[in-house]
């Protein structure tokens, strides 16, 4: 069951991929999410989530029945997110930051679907598959995300990670009919 906490797993999931790679890769190089007030000075991917929405591909599910005997419940479908990052390389020099960019964009190319073991917090148990995409963004929209954060605008990559299920956690819960007596004429009793 993935509750409240899958966003933040999800992000998890990201940096910790993205870290082993780069490190792998670039000397003293890290994976981190994104502080507007401290930005970093050593080779660093930062990940910074820009927005969440529903995804629509996924509206209008029917209800999940669950059956642990002798109760069932029904609760409403799990809402289906997509996430979208802005990753941004900071290195110092321009050729520093380009290796970060080709290392993430081979990483997350190699890694286009998480699942199983590389999956962190509250979805590593469980059989989740998160499709990770290259969302190019116009330079204009790019330009809005900088100027919100009140920084200069830096070269960055976009990428959208879908399809994660945020459970709902009301429920109805009640027994099961077991039994049934019609009597005479119709009445049910």
């Amino acid at each position: 069951m993935a509750d409240f906490t899958v966003i933040s797993a999800v992000s998890d999931t990201l940096r910790v991929m993205l870290d082993a790679a780069i490190k792998a890769k670039v000397a003293a190089g890290a994976a981190a999410f994104l502080n507007v007030e401290s930005l970093p000075n050593s080779p660093t991917l930062t990940i910074f989530l820009f927005e969440v929405g529903e995804d629509p591909s996924a509206r209008n599910q029917a209800r999940v029945r669950e059956t642990t005997p002798p109760n069932m419940s029904i609760r409403k479908p799990p809402v289906t997110l997509l996430l979208r990052y802005l990753l941004t390389p900071w290195g110092g020099d321009a050729v520093t930051e380009q290796k970060i960019l080709g290392i993430t964009i081979q990483t997350l190319y190699n890694h286009a679907i998480l699942s199983g073991p590389v999956l962190q917090g509250v979805l590593n148990p469980t059989d989740a598959a998160l499709k990770v995409t290259l969302s190019p963004l116009s330079l204009e929209e790019k330009a809005r995300v900088w100027n919100t954060m009140q920084k200069a605008f830096r070269l960055s990559l976009s990428y959208e990670v879908r399809v994660v299920n945020l459970d709902a956690d009301d429920g109805e819960s009640f027994k099961p009919v077991t039994r049934r007596t019609v009597a005479e004429e119709g009445a049910i009793s």
